[in-house]
């Protein structure tokens, strides 16, 4: 039984989450894993990435957002060896409402891997270091995350500072964050250096578009400068590019109403364009030099006081960017497929505790249980504990029963036909205080001896005085099988009743989460499965009851058969000693008797 209980804790300790050994620093009580999967079962990207600003999206669904500081600020993201610390920039951080999006600097994203890191938190002291400037790297010109305020231009994160030259359009939200819906004025880009193009240098244009209505031909970037030109927009919906007047259109078109990722590289005279991270159209023209002011979301005048042709674009932007570089297509695959709500580039582990005791699941799952559930698991905590408590003493006291009997056993062997031999032996009757065949073996000594010393001749029992020693033997036994027996429909009501139990805090969980999403009219996953999981918590918890106690109620039930059929064979043991010796002293009386009989009847 002991084994039994060893295997249980073992096994628990395989189910709860276990913590790595590495911690990178004491000062930081709590830790999250975070896994970039560009594996099939992740983002399904075989090509290496490269450096990449990988998005974290923390809600309520994978962070419980305790122990953290309230901006945020004690936020540190480690890589996988727990020593080199990883930028990051957090573009929003709201506790209350349980959201938050942040930038991290991965060094080297592999194709087809699965790598961690690590999110560090719960350290009050530590000051803010997030930066936008180090997270994303310089070859970024232009990075919007329209996380600003309504009335302000959007600032630009990288270290290049090109903020535009004036404010347009309203604050919404977007796919990450904050997005700016466009009212048919351009956001102007500054004509600063970094923002100056040579004649086919590289180029990259990417951001997130929801279109509104698909009419007419709508600009998305301009810029002109003489006679050259380099226009994005898109053509009742269909994007196109166009420079100095040649354009392609892509074949797949954006949907009006849905957040779709549009990019466009260029790099000497190949230019390609892509619609949510694939390949959509190609154009062998390379762009013309610019030194001038970029227009966002209109056309720039053609020439002095000539109005464009092309419409304002109807719609909303989130995260623009510019790069002087011509941006792999895996990474703008990897952005298109990560940066959105449903990502499977980034999974998200359980939280650690610096103690050594993973909290993240167990702790998640433990805050989502409702009182009254509670209260079932309370009920099952105290039947588990007290079963266990039964089934630990009955299976000492029979092992202890057990032994006392075969020491009995081999003590008995010795007796014959002397049946009384051992009674009166104070140091055996220490040595057998917990056998159940001492205890008949007395009781039997007793019925001899008290009869006895009523004037009864001992030496010839009859067999109603045999029957009678029988019975006290059988009274012995049957009071010695009910001790054996005691506490045992504890255990059975345990593992009869266990699972309902369990089973009732399920239902009325699953009752209320179903009741609550009803309320709120929201049917979310995030929310719905925290409930689930915490009513199916009460299911196991009454199952983890009932088995052990199960394997428990049939080992003693099968060592309890074992040490009463061990009594009933010493009862007929002894039984037919006795009766062979009354056997014994009645042939010797008659034996006596006819000797007798036949010295009176010879002649002298």
């Amino acid at each position: 039984m002991q084994r039994l209980f060893i295997a249980v804790l073992i096994c628990l300790g395989f189910v709860l989450p276990a913590t790595a050994q590495a911690w990178w620093q004491d000062d930081w009580h709590y830790r999250k894993q975070i896994s970039v999967d560009t594996t099939p079962q992740g983002a399904a990207i075989n090509e290496a990435l490269g450096r990449t600003a990988l998005l974290v999206r923390l809600h309520t669904g994978n962070f419980t957002f305790d122990g953290v500081k309230e901006d945020g600020a004690d936020l540190r993201f480690v890589a996988a060896d727990d020593k080199t610390v990883l930028n990051h920039q957090i573009e929003s951080f709201d506790p209350l409402m349980g959201m938050a999006l942040i930038w991290v600097d991965v060094p080297k994203v592999e194709g087809g891997q699965r790598q961690d890191i690590w999110m560090y938190y719960g350290n009050q002291k530590a000051p803010a270091t997030g930066n936008g400037q180090l997270t994303f790297d310089p070859n970024y010109t232009v990075l919007y995350h329209f996380d600003g305020a309504n009335g302000t231009p959007a600032r630009d994160t990288t270290a290049y500072g090109n903020t535009a030259q004036s404010a347009t359009g309203a604050s919404i939200d977007g796919v990450i964050g904050h997005a700016l819906q466009f009212s048919g004025q351009p956001l102007l880009l500054p004509a600063s250096p970094s923002l100056q193009h040579n004649a086919g240098s590289a180029f990259t244009f990417s951001a997130w578009l929801r279109l509104d209505q698909a009419t007419g031909e709508q600009m998305l970037l301009a810029r002109r400068e003489g006679t050259g030109s380099l226009l994005i927009g898109l053509k009742q919906g269909l994007p196109f590019v166009e420079i100095d007047g040649q354009r392609v259109v892509s074949t797949q078109p954006l949907n009006p109403g849905q957040w779709q990722h549009l990019a466009l590289t260029a790099e000497g005279s190949n230019v390609v364009l892509f619609v949510n991270g694939r390949e959509a159209a190609s154009l062998a023209v390379a762009i013309p030099a610019f030194n001038s002011v970029m227009a966002i979301g209109a056309d720039l005048p053609v020439t002095e006081g000539t109005l464009s042709s092309y419409q304002p674009f109807h719609g909303a932007m989130d995260e623009l960017r510019l790069s002087k570089v011509a941006r792999p297509a895996a990474l703008l695959l990897a952005d298109a497929t990560s940066q959105g709500a449903e990502s499977k580039l980034v999974a998200y582990g359980v939280d650690e505790e610096q103690s050594g005791f993973g909290f993240g699941s167990l702790g998640f799952l433990l805050n989502a249980v409702p009182i009254d559930a509670w209260v079932i698991i309370a009920v099952l905590v105290l039947m588990m504990f007290q079963s266990w408590v039964i089934m630990i003493r009955k299976n000492r006291m029979v092992s202890r029963l057990s032994a006392a009997n075969e020491v009995f056993r081999e003590q008995f062997a010795k007796v014959g036909t002397r049946l009384e031999m051992f009674a009166d032996d104070q140091e055996l009757a220490q040595r057998l205080t917990h056998s159940s065949l001492w205890r008949l073996y007395l009781v039997a000594v007793k019925e001899i001896r008290t009869r006895r010393e009523q004037g009864a001749d001992t030496s010839s029992v009859s067999a109603a005085t045999i029957e009678a020693i029988r019975c006290s033997m059988d009274g012995v036994r049957t009071r010695e099988n009910q001790q054996l027996s005691s506490k045992l429909s504890t255990l059975s009501n345990a593992i009869a009743g266990g699972p309902y139990i369990g089973l009732l805090g399920t239902v009325l969980g699953i009752m209320v989460v179903f009741l609550g999403t009803a309320m709120a009219g929201d049917v979310n996953i995030n929310a719905i499965a925290p409930g689930m999981a915490a009513a199916l918590l009460a299911t196991a918890m009454g199952l983890f009851v009932a088995i052990p106690a199960l394997f428990g109620y049939n080992r003693l039930i099968t060592r309890n058969k074992e040490v009463s059929a061990d009594m009933r064979v010493f009862v007929d043991e002894f039984i037919t000693r006795l009766a062979e010796m009354h056997g014994e002293s009645q042939f010797s009386e008659a034996a006596h008797q006819r000797g007798n009989h036949l010295n009176s009847t010879v002649p002298a």
